[in-house]
């Protein structure tokens, strides 16, 4: 009786999600091109809806585990405020929304430790990072999130975790699945984006599952596995973003992996106030291989350091 009700709740759950996504799509679209939705209506591709991520943050709200749910009902309020005031100063020298969202992550973890996930909440929330970073190309998001969700369930299914409010632990990363899913199609083919309402959910919502496999070790380590797998998903994107916003001409797979794990604007404003103007020249293999040049890259330094291979050719450029 148990299972049939989990099946049915999760169908629901689909054809909601799918029909939500296509009627805030069709609405976003409407008011967009009028003019009424500001940063939730870029202009990439002709205008494209943001902040579609509502519905899939609103259904894990309603259908995820209960006090579990709170994590993500915090995170997906600060993330939407994100996405509306975007990239507009504040007084306190940083973007309103990098403020919205650093603010969102301490609620998250607070919220976490009075569910008594201790210092587990601290990660569940930092998977706000990586996911963030994902979300940079149509479908890539929906595809870390669907492929570890798939392996949080064989895991789950495999070690026998325990039951959580009278449920199988396995709910929790079968329901994110579903609602993936059910929102991915238009995502994939880059007609709407999901913002950082869509990601951020889905980022702590994954926390939450790679917690219920084991507790804080399997939450470091499915996070470890999740920003490798966005490293290897953007691998092209990012070598790109390397060669013409970095200076950085021969990224290494650590390079990308540290990128997913720290870069961003959070990432690059804690640079700024931890490395000030200064900017260190990585030289050891080791820890070239480890991402180190990218970790201590300083976009804020008064002289960006330029990595050029050493079998790297300058050539000349034609005068007219």
């Amino acid at each position: 009786m148990m299972y049939s009700s989990i099946l049915f709740a999760l169908i629901f759950v689909f054809v909601v999600t799918a029909l939500g996504t296509a009627v805030l799509d069709i609405l976003f679209r409407f008011l967009g091109k009028r003019g009424y939705l500001g940063n939730l209506f870029p202009n990439v591709r002709g205008g494209i809806p943001r902040a579609i991520g509502l519905v899939p943050f609103l259904i894990l709200s309603f259908y995820m585990l209960p006090g579990y749910n709170n994590l993500i009902l915090f995170i997906g309020i600060f993330a939407f405020i994100d996405d509306v005031l975007g990239r507009k100063k504040s007084p306190f020298g940083i973007e309103w929304g990098q403020l919205s969202r650093g603010i969102g992550i301490i609620v998250v973890m607070a919220v976490g430790f009075m569910e008594g996930l201790g210092i587990s909440s601290i990660f569940i929330a930092l998977m706000v990072q990586p996911l963030n970073i994902s979300d940079m190309q149509p479908g890539s998001t929906c595809i870390v999130t669907m492929i570890m969700s798939v392996l949080t369930i064989l895991v789950m299914l495999i070690i026998g975790s325990p039951n959580v409010s009278e449920l199988p632990a396995a709910y929790t990363p079968l329901l994110i699945l579903v609602v993936c899913l059910a929102y991915s199609p238009l995502d994939f083919s880059g007609k709407i984006m999901l913002g950082e309402v869509g990601n951020h959910s889905f980022g702590v919502a994954l926390g939450i599952a790679f917690y219920l496999i084991g507790g804080l070790w399997s939450v470091i380590l499915f996070g470890i596995l999740t920003v490798a797998l966005i490293a290897f998903v953007r691998r092209n994107n990012l070598r790109v973003f390397f060669r013409q916003q970095l200076r950085l001409l021969d990224p290494t797979f650590g390079d990308y992996f540290m990128d997913v794990l720290t870069g961003g604007g959070l990432g690059d404003l804690l640079r700024k106030w931890i490395l000030k103007d200064k900017q260190y020249d990585v030289k050891n293999p080791m820890l070239i291989s480890l991402g180190f040049r990218r970790l201590l890259y300083n976009p804020h330094a008064t002289h960006p350091k330029r990595y050029v291979p050493r079998n790297e050719i300058p050539r000349l450029e034609k005068r007219v």
